[in-house]
């Protein structure tokens, strides 16, 4: 007797292409972390405290960035798509918890379920996009978070015009987010890493440092831009607006970079023209001159932490998983650290002046990143394909 097949048997689960599920998480992620820090000022608004007593709150994602890192080896073993599922549910429940947090406490909760979450869609990112052209694809897929890092601060303006709360601008990503958590991935041939050699430290201590120091100078620009221009004199509400030239201009170079890679060696030209952007923002008290520059910074900065994280996924003989998390935790040392530093100095020279703590770290940079990897040395992880392309870097 033949047996009557339900239709939960013959559902064919939800399926999606890895490219677009990382663009996806991306995009949510750049958007929640560039409203944070509005999201952070409304909460003390709504709670009636001292706005320092949440500024905390804006740490869980560089916390979260190195303790998953510590994590990342075993997440990563069986491929990226459990974790990543894993991350967007926390990010989506971490969201929503911030977005109506009604205490101290539950705001508390939520930023650090967001903050792991977070740092969980970071790890899988270079994960998901392993393969020869990896610094293309991590271009491609940041470009999407940069251009939601843009929209975000518009978003949250809209929801307080109509009189609601900003903070309610967050849900936007739980539904993406949510998605994220309930699909499967696209069927793609299996891949791991047979090798059994071990990498040389030093190499993989340049690639690492290489990391670190292009997130320190992207969040020097990232934490610091709105400070700067009310620096200037205008108001913290033009400066807020003023600020999203920096997100803008990665976003197009993010747009306009993945043909560039092939044809140009980014790090050197984008360090030169973040360079050059520093200094007039270093030089000079004109709003509109510092808007400028730092729409010249986000484009010079948008390729670099791209490239510098895929020349560490290809270090030869490095593991994929381990050199996931080694991304992971460059960019959570990086995010603590830079920013602070720049704050510290601030104190004592002024912040026009601390903002020229970027281009030591370019020049640093510049003498640490290598040659780009042949395409043959690229890594790939479970269940990640890839395209044959060569990067100059």
């Amino acid at each position: 007797m033949r047996r009557r097949t339900s239709a939960s048997e013959t559902a064919t689960p939800l399926r999606c292409d890895a490219g677009l599920q990382a663009g996806t998480a991306q995009a949510a992620l750049g958007f929640v972390l560039t409203s944070l820090g509005a999201c952070i000022a409304l909460l003390a608004r709504d709670l009636h405290m001292p706005a320092e007593r949440v500024a905390g709150l804006s740490a869980t994602f560089g916390v979260g960035l190195v303790v998953v890192a510590a994590a990342g080896p075993s997440l990563l073993r069986r491929g990226p798509h459990l974790t990543l599922r894993g991350g967007a549910l926390l990010t989506a429940t971490g969201s929503a918890l911030l977005a109506v947090a009604p205490t101290l406490l539950i705001a508390i909760g939520g930023a650090l379920l967001l903050g792991i979450g977070g740092a969980a869609i970071v790890l899988v990112t270079p994960a998901l996009l392993a393969g020869p052209d990896t610094a293309v694809r991590l271009t491609r897929v940041n470009a999407a978070s940069s251009t939601a890092a843009v929209i975000a601060p518009a978003a949250i303006g809209a929801v307080e015009i109509i009189g609601a709360n900003g903070r309610l601008a967050l849900l936007a990503t739980v539904a993406p987010l949510l998605m994220l958590a309930t699909i499967r991935p696209a069927a793609t041939e299996a891949q791991t890493s047979t090798t059994t050699a071990r990498p040389a430290l030093g190499q993989i201590a340049r690639h690492w440092s290489s990391v670190v120091l292009a997130v320190a100078v992207e969040f020097c620009f990232t934490i610091w831009a709105v400070a700067r221009l009310h620096d200037t004199g205008v108001s913290t509400a033009t400066a807020a607006l003023l600020g999203s030239s920096f997100p803008a201009g990665m976003a197009v170079g993010r747009l306009l970079g993945p043909p560039l890679l092939t044809r140009l060696p980014v790090i050197p030209v984008g360090g030169a023209l973040v360079a050059a952007s520093t200094l007039a923002i270093a030089a000079t008290h004109h709003a509109a001159v510092v808007t400028g520059a730092l729409t010249l910074a986000g484009i010079g900065v948008a390729t670099l932490y791209p490239v510098t994280l895929a020349t560490l996924v290809a270090t030869p003989d490095l593991a994929p998983h381990h050199a996931a998390s080694l991304g992971a935790l460059a960019s959570g040392v990086a995010i603590l650290t830079a920013p602070a530093a720049l704050a510290a100095l601030s104190s004592n020279v002024g912040l026009r002046t601390a903002f020229l703590i970027t281009i030591p770290l370019l020049v640093a940079l510049l003498a640490l990143h290598p040659q780009a990897p042949r395409a043959a040395e690229a890594p790939r992880f479970p269940g990640t394909p890839g395209r044959q392309q060569t990067i100059v870097s």
